[in-house]
């Protein structure tokens, strides 16, 4: 059975209502899930999170991806391995991934080099599966109903993290399942519950 599922995709994608859809179809066939969001989850990633989200204060590109892995590192250190020691399943919202769409594609730092700094503080915390939410920038940006300080800089930046994430499903095509984003949202929830359930 699937343990450590991610939900990824860019901003606008539906994420969020997916995890929680995701979580109560497992909960039903009697599952102790465990939902978690990217940054944020503990402490000092909700101090990071308002940081990297809710302040307009400018960010330099490696700054931005060493607070995301830091706030990731403590999650995956406090929530995420407990969770799966004792057993649970984790639903996150965002994982891993989206600092190499975002940061390493969408900055021009590097997937490879945003890779190495988050695997030396995941310490092997890694998402089994991933369920990409794949939708144009002009779509996703177009349903965000309260935009933060990424989703603020526009459509270039989230082009560029769409072409990354097709390029990461494409690498690694056993880890990714790619889920139509463009229909309405009860769609897009029914297909993801559905991918779950065909992974479980």
């Amino acid at each position: 059975m699937i343990r450590y599922i991610a939900v990824e995709g860019i901003d606008g994608a539906g994420k969020s209502m997916v995890v929680g859809a995701i979580a109560g179809y497992l909960e039903e066939r009697g599952i102790e899930v465990l939902t978690v969001r990217e940054p944020g989850g503990t402490i000092a990633g909700e101090a990071i999170r308002e940081i990297l989200l809710d302040r307009a204060d400018p960010l330099a590109g490696w700054t931005e991806a060493l607070l995301f892995a830091a706030a990731r590192a403590q999650l995956a250190a406090l929530v995420v391995a407990p969770a799966l020691g004792a057993g649970k399943t984790v639903v996150s919202d965002r994982c891993v991934y989206s600092s190499l769409a975002y940061q390493g594609a969408g900055r021009g730092l590097g997937m490879e080099a945003v890779r190495a700094v988050n695997e030396a503080g995941l310490q092997g915390v890694w998402p089994e599966k991933v369920l990409l939410l794949r939708v144009a920038a002009e779509k996703g940006l177009a349903r965000e109903r309260i935009a933060d300080r990424i989703s603020r800089e526009g459509l270039e930046l989230q082009q560029r993290v769409a072409a990354a994430y097709d390029a990461l499903a494409a690498a690694e095509p056993d880890r990714f399942v790619v889920v139509d984003a463009s229909r309405p949202i009860p769609d897009v929830v029914a297909a993801a519950v559905a991918a779950v359930g065909a992974m479980t």
